[in-house]
């Protein structure tokens, strides 16, 4: 396996010269993130983030993400033009050296939690999603401000979208996703990089929008589409351990026997009794996945992509992008290199 590191940019308070001080750190997960969503990367911006990242002696060879603009999503006569300047970054990217690219297909909002500094018992603070929370918000009235959203967004943007998502049930998403997918994968197959889909997070509807990407039938059913190994997964274990349906480590050996897991995202998460949950320590006894049996799956099945240490805890004081700072996330990957090293000895 290949250990990474999601990293913002120059503007990101976790510098590569930090990161490249974790243990068997291998690669950056980074995006060009002064471009708007649909328009095509400029070979200078990508160019720039390559070379930061190999001056620090890392490979610049994922990228997270290319994000997927909502007239695709939803059907519309403009999503051509779209899907072609999506085509061309994944070209652009392949030139570079990127070997996969991470992606999802979540209506409007992608990962969401209703507190972003949530004080666990030992004084950290976590990520956490609480149902009746939830409950309380509306995105079309409130100052709603959560994680995983365009809060570029304004009000009447937001009305329109809710408004034209009314004709999308998930039928027809699945639909706009077979499109896309049909369009992009000869791309990617020409390219050299491998298509990742990031499940949904949380794995279910949120707000009256569809998902579709949350459970083994419906990942079965998007491998379908298009059967090739440049169509593939980023299996995240918090996405879809965060529904108490998904089995994480039956998942885990099944995909990567099959050869279409590209990247892992691995994070422990702790259920609760009435779907809501919490963000912990990556170590199993801290949430409710068993890590070993996870990192033991992909290891059985010889398992030579990318992993990265998913969303951290805040700790010893840290402060900076929630879910995004630099101990808790190092602590996350020297505890996965350190089940990987027992494996490769036992």
């Amino acid at each position: 396996m290949k250990l990474s590191f999601r990293w913002y940019g120059p503007q990101d308070p976790v510098s590569l010269a930090y990161i490249r001080q974790i243990p068997s750190m291998h690669s950056i997960v980074t995006a060009v993130y002064d471009v708007p969503v649909g328009e095509v990367w400029s070979h200078e911006s990508i160019a720039a983030l390559k070379q930061d990242i190999e001056a620090n002696g890392l490979h610049f060879d994922v990228i997270e993400s290319v994000p997927v603009h909502e007239d695709i999503k939803l059907g519309l006569p403009t999503r051509d033009q779209y899907i072609a300047n999506y085509c061309e970054n994944i070209r652009r990217l392949g030139q570079a050296g990127v070997k996969v690219i991470c992606y999802n297909f979540m209506p409007v909002f992608d990962w969401t939690r209703t507190q972003l500094e949530k004080e666990l018992p030992d004084g950290s603070t976590a990520l956490v999603y609480y149902v009746e929370d939830l409950k309380k918000m509306d995105p079309l009235t409130g100052e709603l401000s959560l994680p995983g959203w365009d809060s570029s967004y304004a009000k009447e943007d937001l009305q329109r979208l809710f408004d034209l998502y009314k004709e999308v049930d998930e039928e027809k998403l699945w639909e706009n996703l077979a499109y896309f997918l049909k369009a992009i994968i000869p791309v990617a197959e020409e390219a050299g990089v491998k298509m990742a889909i990031h499940p949904d997070d949380p794995p279910f509807s949120i707000f009256g929008l569809p998902r579709i990407i949350n459970c083994e039938k419906s990942l079965d059913r998007f491998l379908k589409i298009v059967d090739s190994p440049y169509n593939g997964l980023t299996l995240c274990t918090g996405s879809l351990g965060s529904g108490s349906f998904n089995d994480i480590p039956y998942l885990v050996d099944k995909y990567a026997a099959m050869g279409r897991i590209h990247f892992m995202h691995i994070r422990n998460v702790k259920l609760l009794d009435d779907g809501s949950f919490e963000e912990s320590a990556h170590l199993s006894s801290y949430g409710s996945l068993d890590m070993v049996a996870i990192v033991k799956a992909l290891y059985k099945n010889g398992f030579d992509g990318y992993i990265r240490p998913d969303h951290g805890r805040m700790i010893w004081g840290e402060t900076g992008k929630p879910g995004y700072g630099l101990y808790d996330r190092a602590l996350g990957a020297s505890y996965l290199t350190g089940i990987w090293e027992t494996l490769s000895k036992a």
